[in-house]
């Protein structure tokens, strides 16, 4: 068999993108919640637009979401039904403090997860958590910087200790942050950071990330002395960055961009800063204010494996007159002669899946997980109700295809993979509902508008097939 045996096939979602009842059960305001859909989207994600209440004038698609909130049992069912081993999912951090500084938790809303493990523990699946998916509770924004502060830290554990405790028999696997790196592309969306003028960006987003890596070494520490069985991982927003000729100026720059994102997790399972970020720093002025503990803390307290999101790989020149720049998440990336791109201008390359596969395995020797990858497009109901999306089933045919190639091929440890949006969700990127993901759709568009229907793509038998097979039949 290609892929070893208690592979974990499933699928991901994160509770800012598909939960809603946004202020239901004592949940607080989260970082989501104010990020509107629209031209303003972009600037508030960037942290160069403040806005930390809402208000009438725009539409904010995180509020409702698809409503999972109240619709999780059902949801969870038709994933159950698709064979799902694994579920990888994000707790709301406002859901449990709703101001993040509470002495004590919200009880209604780790009932509210309770509810939703023991439904996945039902049906067999095991879930996958994210303790936190570009989710800051605004109160921590407004009164103390959010990650610009270290008392974010004491916070953060705090969360993760009640969380460990009140779940260490229900959950096995753990990510701390969902793409970490993703705080230097939109700081706000991923950090809660904000800027004044004059501020230096770059020390501050660098002082953030030292915050939040300290933090998930806490975590990681907190998580296995609650429950030594805990697997705690760390997530990167994955995807090698190609030189765009064989100039060695093109190829140095694009090992420059890998480092940038690689940064992280250099310090998360290897334990210590890289000598290239520490001069990087250097030559910048970049002075970062660290405590004496924190070099032991992070050296201690490594993750258990690694895991990425996989949607394109980028591709880059020195040269600063090759401008013809294309779409990619929130990468910007020249457009690559030799790929496809979809409809929002990401492109497709399963190749580079299994490259950034290796490149990873071959950096950390640590266990890789596959937590997000998927192709996002518009997708069109028929008459009957059908919804034939063989455009999606030829994507993720293709990249389980590399990833059988990186398994049996190269040696590469793959402990599971979950598609991003198993079900339709609000796009993190955009705030739209038409850009689709998932194996099941949900009748809501980009206004807003819809009855909230779950319906079964194509998709949906095809992947069935694929889990029940164990990838032996794509």
């Amino acid at each position: 068999m290609s892929f070893p045996k208690g592979f974990l096939w499933g699928g991901a979602t994160a509770a800012n993108q598909c939960e809603g009842g946004y202020l239901d059960g004592g949940r607080g305001l989260a970082t989501v919640d104010v990020v509107p859909a629209g031209k303003d989207r972009l600037p508030v994600a960037l942290g160069m637009k403040k806005m930390l209440e809402c208000d009438s004038e725009h539409y904010y698609p995180s509020h409702e979401a698809i409503d999972m909130y109240h619709n999780f049992k059902n949801d969870i069912r038709l994933f159950a039904e698709m064979g799902f081993k694994c579920y990888r999912l994000s707790i709301s951090w406002s859901r449990i403090f709703p101001n993040g500084d509470e002495s004590n938790p919200n009880e209604e809303g780790l009932k509210f997860y309770d509810e939703l493990f023991d439904e996945c523990i039902k049906y067999g699946i095991e879930p996958l958590v994210t303790i936190c998916h570009f989710d800051v509770p605004i109160h921590l924004v407004k009164t103390i910087g959010s990650w610009k502060s270290r008392k974010m830290i004491e916070h953060f554990t705090k969360y993760c200790e009640t969380v460990f405790t009140r779940y260490k028999n229900k959950v096995k696997y753990w990510l701390t942050f969902n793409e970490i790196n993703m705080l230097l592309h939109l700081p706000f969306m991923g950090a809660g950071i904000l800027f004044e003028d004059g501020e230096n960006k770059e020390e501050i987003k660098y002082q953030a990330a030292h915050h939040e890596l300290v933090a998930s070494a806490m975590a990681t520490k907190i998580g296995h002395e609650i429950n030594p069985e805990f697997k705690i991982g760390c997530m990167l927003a994955g995807g090698n960055t190609y030189p765009n000729t064989c100039n060695p100026k093109d190829v140095w720059r694009s090992m420059e961009l890998d480092r940038e994102n690689y940064f992280f997790i250099d310090i998360q399972s290897r334990g210590e800063y890289p000598t290239y970020a520490k001069k990087m720093m250097e030559r910048q002025g970049i002075n970062i204010k660290m405590e004496d503990e924190d070099d032991e803390l992070l050296k201690n307290n490594t993750v258990d494996f690694i895991s990425f999101s996989y949607y394109s790989s980028r591709l880059i020149s020195a040269d600063p007159a090759v401008n013809n720049l294309t779409e990619g998440n929130a990468f910007a990336t020249l457009k690559n002669p030799y790929l496809e791109a979809s409809e929002w201008g990401w492109q497709i390359d399963p190749l580079g899946l299994r490259i950034t596969l290796n490149s990873l395995y071959d950096r950390y020797q640590k266990p890789l997980f596959i937590v997000e990858n998927g192709l996002g497009a518009v997708d069109n109901v028929e008459e009957d109700g059908i919804i034939n999306d063989d455009y999606r089933i030829q994507y993720l045919r293709e990249h389980i295809k590399a990833m059988k190639d990186a398994i049996t091929e190269d040696g590469v440890e793959l402990l599971g993979y979950t598609p991003w949006g198993c079900i339709d969700l609000v796009s993190a990127s955009t705030g739209e509902m038409k850009k689709r993901y998932g194996f099941i759709y949900v009748d809501k568009d980009n206004d807003g508008k819809g009855t909230l229907a779950r319906s079964k793509k194509k998709s949906f038998n095809w992947y069935k097939k694929v889990i029940e097979t164990n990838g032996e039949d794509i």
